[in-house]
């Protein structure tokens, strides 16, 4: 009667512990408070002296005790492998154990001095075994197989709970890990320096996968060399130097295959990168995933773990989004980098323009009294023949001034001589081109081009390179007039055989008193013009037997005009 009484009262206690645990899961708790709440349960069910509950770690293959109640201190984080030990034996097995008394029990592991039985169920997820629940008692005969059934359902609602909370913890992980790969992609996005956005994707790879170190690899195509760019721990940027053929490492097999490959114990398959630091640091586990851009092979990015660690698909997958990532922001970069050198050379190239300008109207101004110095020489009739020495200084004069006039007309030769250049150029294929020349410091000036009118078939002879030259001027005129950005509109229309382009800003106009002398030599607005943009620009359209002129300037806004003359 009074075991019947004992017996109720347990199942009772039992009943009204496992609604307990099954609340667990909606009280928002960290995986070890939850866990701490369900062994405080199993130890008040079954009268027990100690509690725990190990968890399996698939990559070490070892049973490791995460929480536990009653136990020794020194058992605190204590691992088993699987299979050794009662706990082992049912972790390895997915089956529950009960031993009446552990020194008739040959599966039986001694860790507390003070145990005599002992009884263990699975901690099951998804049909897979994940982990043991674990009473120990002081006394003999302290457990029956109701008892162990009823651990069972104690260690079946436990798993329960313990993989909602695990795939609440999942998807806040998940989260933070979007939220943070957004906040990458904005951060390097606006990044242009090369050294810059290949730091940011090494140390982001390094907090979001938890690794112990994160490299990046270029990879030079011509030398066929991996060159390791930046090396990182939870400290910061490491100095180290390495390069290396994609063949002599297990990185070639990743870039070359553009995959993505993972190692478990780099000392075993004789990698060739980072051999000392591998040592050193104690390096175990490798993930290497290649960054590619349109098919071509850009380098690798290397995490590297000190433990064995098998990286699951949602950490590859991340690995996998910072390496895109960063194959369009060295993309980005590298090709900002191409614009400002091409920039740099447009510069170079109207300073020599200008220096041909100025050198032909110096030439051009010294020619004349030059040859009014020639004709009152010759006049002078001075005898030359005569062999004193003012006779030879006489033929060294005109020698020199010979010379000179050579010199001049070469210069002034030079200058003219572009008639070779030209030819038939559709007249639209010149706008696009020089659009295409703009494109990104439009885009960085935050400035819409914005077409009107195109033609489509109209051809004009000209000389492509300096009729873009003329384009080019006023659209980098209207750049420097907008630095809030807005709108520059380029309109074509065919007039009486004529093309006529204007282009049109919204800035704040030309200064009324510079109206009538915008296209004169060295006027300028800027400290740093030169103020022969428009003078050589003008001088190119008259060549081409057009023109350039100044249609209106105001507050709203200045429109230019190019004419040029059709193809017959």
């Amino acid at each position: 009667m009074q075991d019947s009484i004992s017996g109720k009262r347990q199942e009772s206690r039992a009943i009204d512990a496992l609604y307990r645990i099954s609340t667990l899961s909606g009280k928002h708790l960290n995986s070890v408070r939850a866990l701490e709440s369900i062994l405080d349960e199993v130890m008040k069910v079954f009268s027990a002296n100690s509690v725990s509950i190990s968890l399996l770690n698939a990559s070490a293959d070892r049973l490791q005790i995460e929480v536990s109640l009653g136990l020794p201190e020194q058992s605190k984080g204590f691992e088993l492998p699987v299979g050794i030990g009662i706990t082992g034996w049912v972790a390895a097995s997915g089956e529950p154990l009960l031993c009446t008394d552990v020194s008739k029990e040959d599966k039986y592991f001694k860790l507390d001095e003070r145990v005599r039985s002992e009884m263990a169920a699975p901690l099951m997820e998804r049909g897979r075994t994940v982990g043991a629940l674990n009473v120990d008692s002081c006394h003999v005969n302290a457990f029956e197989e109701k008892d162990l059934r009823l651990l069972v359902l104690m260690a079946n609602e436990a798993s329960r709970v313990l993989e909602n909370m695990w795939m609440i913890q999942q998807l806040r992980k998940k989260a933070d890990q979007l939220q943070s790969l957004v906040l990458l992609s904005q951060d390097i996005s606006g990044t242009r320096k090369f050294d810059e956005v290949l730091n940011t994707i090494s140390r982001e790879g390094l907090l979001l996968l938890g690794c112990r170190l994160s490299a990046f690899f270029l990879y030079d195509e011509k030398q066929d060399l991996l060159c390791l760019q930046c090396l990182q721990d939870r400290n910061g940027k490491r100095s180290y130097s390495e390069e290396l053929k994609p063949g002599d490492s297990l990185l070639g097999s990743a870039l070359r295959g553009h995959r993505q490959v993972q190692t478990r114990d780099l000392l075993r398959t004789e990698e060739h990168h980072f051999i000392d630091l591998i040592r050193s640091e104690n390096l175990v586990s490798m993930l290497v995933t290649p960054v590619i851009f349109e098919d071509v092979p850009i380098g690798l990015i290397t995490h590297y773990t000190e433990r064995s660690h098998r990286f699951h698909d949602d950490e590859r997958m991340i690995a996998r989004a910072l390496a895109d990532l960063g194959a369009i922001a060295i993309e980005n970069a590298r090709l900002y980098g191409r614009v400002f050198e091409s920039e740099e050379s447009m510069r170079k190239s109207e300073r020599l323009t200008t220096l041909g300008t100025l050198a032909a109207e110096i030439a051009h101004e010294i020619r004349n009294p030059l040859m009014v110095v020639r004709l009152l020489f010759d006049s002078l009739n001075l005898n030359e023949e005569k062999k004193d020495e003012s006779s030879k200084d006489l033929l060294i004069i005109r020698e020199k001034l010979n010379h000179l006039e050579d010199i001049a007309g070469r210069i002034l030769e030079f200058g003219k001589r572009r008639e070779s250049f030209r030819k038939n150029v559709v007249l639209h294929e010149i706008l696009a081109d020089a659009a295409v020349l703009v494109r990104l410091k439009l885009e960085q000036s935050q400035i819409n081009l914005c077409w009107g009118g195109r033609t489509k078939d109209e051809k004009v002879f000209v000389d492509k390179g300096q009729i873009q030259q003329v384009l080019l001027n006023l659209i980098l005129n209207a750049v420097e007039v907008m630095p809030n950005g807005g709108d520059l509109f380029i309109d074509t229309k065919i007039i009486d055989e004529r093309a006529h382009i204007y282009v049109r800003d919204q800035g704040c106009g030309i200064p009324e008193e510079l109206k009538g002398r915008v296209f004169e030599s060295f006027l300028t607005g800027r400290k740093e013009g030169t103020g022969l943009g428009l003078t050589i620009s003008k001088r190119i359209m008259r060549a081409h037997d057009g023109d350039l002129t100044l249609v209106s300037t105001g507050k709203s806004g200045t429109t230019f005009c190019i004419r040029l003359p059709l193809s017959s």
